[in-house]
């Protein structure tokens, strides 16, 4: 079967540059890694594919061969270049160094390498965890904004050995075992293979003597106090980050960031929705029929008077304009929203059935809503007759 066009292995146009190249690669290499795909039985042949393409392109030498002679270049015969390919005459040695930049470049990660090759150990200083602290508020705090003092019970550099984690603060010394690549490496028959420094976690430095206080890490478990502003406006979800406030660094690394997320209590009056404030008022059967005002909250704390309309049925809204809460980094304040619930008296005393009774005989045609329905049921059921 011919072999494919490395370009075209790769995903790239012949003009690419080594940038692009190496893109594009790690891109490939990451979506068909054997150990990402166990369920996809071609992923091996064509991961080894990408690494033989890639091996080529990326030396330029072998990069000239292959756009002037194509695969003929590494076949024999044609120049210098046939016993450097990927995969042909003595090309173990290269499909190795290849098969190590994946793990250098795409799995750093779990290699102790830093994603972008090289092959060189591990920096011993790592950037501290970013943390989450969840907040809770209320929602006159979230309308006024308010500062809080929080506890954050985090990692914080060791005063005792500054951070590095030799005892008085020393330097630490190169590892023996890799001497200071943070990997070792171990030939698997056609494979070499690359594992993180099992003396030095990676590091390729070591501690001689660790710091009695934290063990040799650099930092120690330690509760803050830290104040934080939280601006008006706030709703459920919002994110506070706060720099240089996570856990501290591994051996004198940066420290981490803190992020807040802000959750907003449920109040017991108002509902919100995003700027806007709703809740619903029960007026007497009296006020809603004869008009009237009703005496409601805001959430500033102050009171406001609201005229109920003669006639007002359950369900009528009523607007008070920037009653609100004020949008989350300017763009004004939004409004409260009033809904009336006309209440039906209970507990009726003789006297009161007595006036409701004399009341009902005449309001036969005060009720229009009532008469409209009922007219359509009568309507209904004659027609079911029929």
């Amino acid at each position: 079967m011919a072999k494919r066009d490395y370009y075209e292995v790769l995903g790239v146009s012949r003009g690419a540059s080594a940038e692009e190249l190496k893109k594009a690669y790690r891109q490939k290499a990451k979506e068909l890694h054997p150990d990402r795909n166990a369920d996809n039985p071609e992923a091996e042949s064509q991961f080894k594919e990408v690494n033989e393409a890639y091996d080529v392109l990326k030396d330029a030498d072998k990069k000239a061969a292959y756009d002037r002679f194509g695969h003929a270049a590494f076949d024999g015969g044609m120049g210098g270049g046939g016993q450097r390919g990927g995969f042909h005459g003595g090309g173990n040695g290269d499909f190795a160094s290849a098969f190590s930049d994946v793990f250098e470049d795409l799995f750093g990660d779990f290699m102790g390498g830093r994603g972008g090759g090289g092959g060189g150990p591990r920096s011993r200083a790592q950037r501290g965890s970013d943390l989450r602290y969840n907040l809770r508020v209320t929602l006159e705090e979230a309308y006024k904004g308010v500062q809080k003092t929080i506890n954050v019970p985090a990692s914080v550099s060791c005063d005792s050995c500054h951070g590095t984690g030799a005892e008085g603060g020393a330097e630490p010394v190169t590892c023996p075992t890799c001497s200071g690549m943070g990997k070792v490496r171990a030939q698997q028959g056609f494979f070499t293979v690359e594992r993180t420094c099992p003396t030095c976690n990676g590091m390729g430095q070591m501690v001689k003597n660790p710091c009695k206080v934290c063990g040799g890490a650099g930092r120690i478990e330690k509760e803050r106090a830290l104040s934080v502003n939280i601006p008006a406006g706030v709703e459920t979800g919002t994110r506070i980050r706060l720099a240089g406030e996570g856990e501290a660094g591994l051996r004198g690394g940066p420290t981490g960031d803190l992020y807040i997320f802000i959750e907003v209590r449920e109040h017991p009056i108002f509902q919100r929705d995003g700027a806007h404030l709703f809740f619903r008022v029960p007026v007497p059967m009296t006020t809603a029929a004869m008009g009237g005002e009703v005496e409601v909250p805001t959430i500033d704390g102050g009171r406001s008077r609201v005229k109920v309309p003669a006639g007002s049925q359950t369900g009528k809204q009523m607007r008070l304009r920037s009653k609100g809460m004020p949008a989350l980094r300017g763009g004004g304040i939004g409004d409260l929203l009033i809904e009336l619930v006309v209440e039906t008296p209970v507990n009726l005393t003789a006297r009161q059935k007595e006036l409701l009774r004399e009341f009902e005989k005449l309001s036969e045609e005060n009720n229009p809503e009532g008469s409209s329905f009922f007219k359509k049921v009568k309507s209904f059921w004659d027609g079911m007759k029929s």
